[in-house]
């Protein structure tokens, strides 16, 4: 058993009185001390996805249509976090499943000292804990803030931009979590922090065996700290597989897309390639392939296949699965076998 499994997990929103689908049929499998990453374009049901998983969602108007979140928790007992009452579900926000947000600026409390902040979240999941100041002070020393018994007593406006992250990198870990949702954590940084951030949270995972999900836009950072990945279009997982052989050989067209359009360093100074069009909105979603309208690589005898048909997540090779009608195996690996 994963230590995380969703399955056919569906969410609607309620817009001007209709139900809108948003995310379809969403599955995958997290296993402990894994690292999971979510990439696409903005408004593929990334981020809608993992704030599910704890229904953090506002309801409404965002309603869970269909699905399971199977956790298995630090007792050892399997729960269905969607349909837990609100008592546990307080407790599992956080307590095992916990997240850090892209803008920490927005997520930590200006009027609050962060030591304060942290100690909230530790007393909240663990009120067993007799010196929760002391361990403030050392989550900060964990995540690399420089003297932290200083620290601890500052508001979030005295931190900069990178010592916020890590503020709330140190409230995720306060209570132990098993499992980590980092949505896009190092968008708001410049490089040399963001590469400081994602090392020390790769770090941590190691050393507290967390599995974690990674959302973000950047592939580079998937080929460096992922193990797996999913790649989602308009509220679909569309192609899912570790992280060398979906780079290696990458089968739906999305995916293939988005690797050409990732600039190479000392590669050719010509344009690079672009995906027409847009993401469609939900309401816009076409009934067959949600990708077909930008797709291009289709034969055109084939079009119709792709726009009245929901081709299934199918496995192509082993551990690669693939959500296109078109999707074949490399013939690389053909010859392989």
């Amino acid at each position: 058993m994963p230590l995380l499994q969703v399955k056919d997990l569906s969410i609607d929103f309620l817009t001007d009185g209709k139900q809108i689908p948003t995310v379809s049929d969403v599955n995958f499998t997290l296993e402990k001390g894994e690292c999971l990453a979510f990439v696409g374009e903005s408004g593929c049901g990334k981020s809608v996805s993992c704030m599910a998983l704890t229904k953090l969602l506002p309801m409404p108007p965002a309603v869970i249509r269909s699905g399971e979140v199977l956790l298995e928790k630090r007792s050892g007992e399997t729960v269905d976090v969607l349909k837990v009452p609100p008592r546990e579900l307080r407790k599992i926000r956080g307590g095992e499943i916990a997240y850090i947000f892209q803008e920490p600026s927005m997520s930590l409390n200006p009027v609050f000292r962060v030591g304060d902040q942290i100690v909230e979240s530790i007393l909240l999941h663990r009120p067993e804990t007799e010196e929760p100041y002391k361990e403030a002070e050392e989550l900060l020393r964990q995540v690399g803030i420089p003297d932290p018994a200083d620290r601890v007593k500052r508001y979030p406006h005295e931190l900069s931009g990178g010592m916020q992250q890590r503020v709330m990198i140190a409230m995720a870990l306060a209570s132990h979590p098993s499992v980590l949702v980092a949505d896009e954590p190092t968008t708001a940084l410049d490089v040399t922090i963001q590469a400081q951030i994602l090392e020390l949270l790769m770090e941590l995972k190691d050393t507290l065996g967390m599995a974690v999900i990674l959302v973000t836009h950047n592939f580079g950072l998937v080929a460096e700290i992922a193990d797996r990945v999913a790649v989602m279009y308009a509220g679909r997982i569309v192609e899912t597989a570790k992280v060398d052989l979906l780079l290696r050989n990458p089968m739906h067209p999305y995916t293939k897309a988005l690797l050409a359009a990732v600039p190479v360093l000392g590669g050719s100074r010509g344009r690079l390639e672009t995906i027409p069009g847009t993401v469609p909105l939900p309401a816009e979603f076409p009934p067959g392939c949600r990708f077909c309208g930008r797709c291009g690589r289709v034969p055109e005898k084939e079009e119709e296949t792709c726009r009245e048909n929901v081709p299934p997540l199918r496995e192509i090779l082993p551990g690669h699965f693939c959500a296109c009608f078109f999707a074949e195996e490399p013939a690389g690996d053909k010859e392989e076998k």
